[in-house]
């Protein structure tokens, strides 16, 4: 008898692959318009700090005092922190209701619409307004982004996934950063910086609303596979309220540990992404154009970070992003501490960049899968959004120290005082990881004597 496939046999087979192909070339299509949408999101947020020494430079020229200045600033963007925060917690679970799509494209359509608003704003009420409003919208776009990754893509592959997605963010701020250092090198003002700004948004909102679909059902290509141990996984449907939805969530020791991370990080991480610029001009004394370009350094080097830990998470198992966290967070405290003790002005500005560059490369790359990845592998399809909403947003409830609290040490202490505030906060969170990976291993060493 003949081993040859039979014809039907065959056909399917044929039909299988096309139906893979076809699945790929749409993933590929759908990591293409997140990663522009997200990496969009960028150029209406790091515009306030690129623009702040021309922002302090005007509200002086107003009459303000330097310090008085830069405090207004500060106020703004903690503001603007906070809201963000709040529509964290209290408006990302919307996307598992009406969908990751248009959590996205809502996101995207503020940034752009508020960043205008800005632009043509002529004092700080309208000024801090529209940047509440900018923010408050922006902070339902990564829990969309998350919710279209839980429905597009196995749970296998959401470390690579998530991973080359939270390039975006990283990629985003840098290249806004170095495109408007050089437009402020051109002699452009603050205000067509932030129209820049409000036009790469609004590009990638008209491309995300005309290409972007929830589902590869929609495709008509089968569910997406989630984590089977995620903190749903014994409940099929829909949790039926707000309640049922969070138990699973803040009843979880490690969910909460990856809060407190979540929230150490993210005041790190703010802090550099609003006042690198003014560090290297006022310290260091760059230019206004070239401190707004160094400063991307912080980024790029982060998108480094994000694809080495990325690669090593997956070869260290089930505790490894805890591992990385744990290292990361404490090489970056050995940083911060180091910056504490560099002196003023252009003649010294190697170390400085040089340990900036160090903080991105030992905390944003594990930093990155708090709301991403870790988030998807405690929500499931049931709460990935609402996972990654409460994790980001205790992170930006941090954040917002970051701003006007920031801006307070600055005055009162110096850039010294700053960097031993964020080398504290950095070694406590290294605890924090510490105690996340014993969880996960004692978890693991359970799971492994589990018949």
């Amino acid at each position: 008898m003949s081993d040859a496939p039979r014809p039907a046999a065959l056909v399917g087979e044929i039909s299988a692959r096309g139906g893979a192909a076809a699945l790929r070339r749409q993933q590929t299509l759908t990591i293409m318009l997140l990663f522009g949408g997200y990496a969009a999101y960028y150029f209406c947020r790091a515009d306030l700090s690129v623009a702040t020494p021309l922002l302090v430079a005007e509200l002086r020229g107003r009459g303000a005092a330097a310090d008085v200045a830069l405090a207004r600033i500060g106020t703004l963007s903690s503001l603007g922190v906070l809201a963000y925060a709040l529509g964290k917690l209290f408006l990302t679970g919307v996307g598992d209701l009406w969908g990751g799509r248009r959590s996205f494209l809502v996101g995207l359509g503020g940034a752009t619409l508020f960043t205008l608003v800005f632009a043509m704003g002529g004092g700080l009420p309208l000024f801090t307004l529209a940047w509440i409003g900018n923010r408050l919208t922006q902070s339902i776009g990564w829990a969309g982004l998350i919710k279209v990754c839980s429905r597009w893509f196995d749970f296998s592959a959401y470390g690579t996934v998530i991973g080359i997605l939270s390039l975006s963010y990283l990629v985003g701020d840098a290249v806004a950063r170095e495109s408007m250092g050089a437009l402020i090198g051109l002699g452009v003002g603050w205000r067509s910086l932030f129209g820049f700004g409000a036009a790469v948004a609004g590009l990638m909102f008209v491309a995300n609303a005309l290409w972007l679909r929830e589902s590869r059902t929609e495709r008509g290509h089968g569910e997406a596979h989630v984590n089977p141990l995620n903190l749903y996984a014994a409940h099929d449907a829909r949790p039926t309220g707000i309640r049922a939805l969070l138990r699973p969530l803040v009843t979880s020791r490690a969910f909460v540990l990856v809060c407190v991370l979540s929230f150490g990080c993210t005041v790190v991480r703010e802090t550099f992404n609003t006042w690198t610029p003014m560090y290297l001009s006022s310290y260091l004394g760059y230019s206004a154009g070239g401190a707004a370009s160094w400063s991307a350094l912080f980024p790029a080097l982060g998108a480094v970070s994000v694809l080495g830990a990325g690669w090593l998470s997956d070869r260290f198992g089930t505790t490894g992003r805890s591992l990385l966290l744990l290292v990361g967070l404490a090489l970056a405290a050995i940083a911060l501490s180091l910056l504490v003790a560099t002196p003023p002005g252009a003649a010294h500005a190697v170390l400085p960049l040089v340990l900036i560059g160090v903080v991105a490369l030992s905390l944003l790359g594990p930093y990155s899968y708090l709301g991403g990845a870790i988030a998807l592998d405690f929500g499931g399809r049931q709460a990935g959004a609402a996972a990654s909403g409460i994790i980001d947003g205790i992170g930006y409830l941090g954040g917002v120290l970051a701003g006007d609290t920031v801006a307070r040490i600055a005055g009162a202490f110096g850039w010294h005082g700053v960097f031993v505030a964020l080398a504290t906060v950095s070694a406590a969170s290294a605890v924090a990881a510490g105690f996340l990976h014993v969880d996960q291993r004692r978890r693991a060493v359970r799971a492994a004597a589990s018949p």
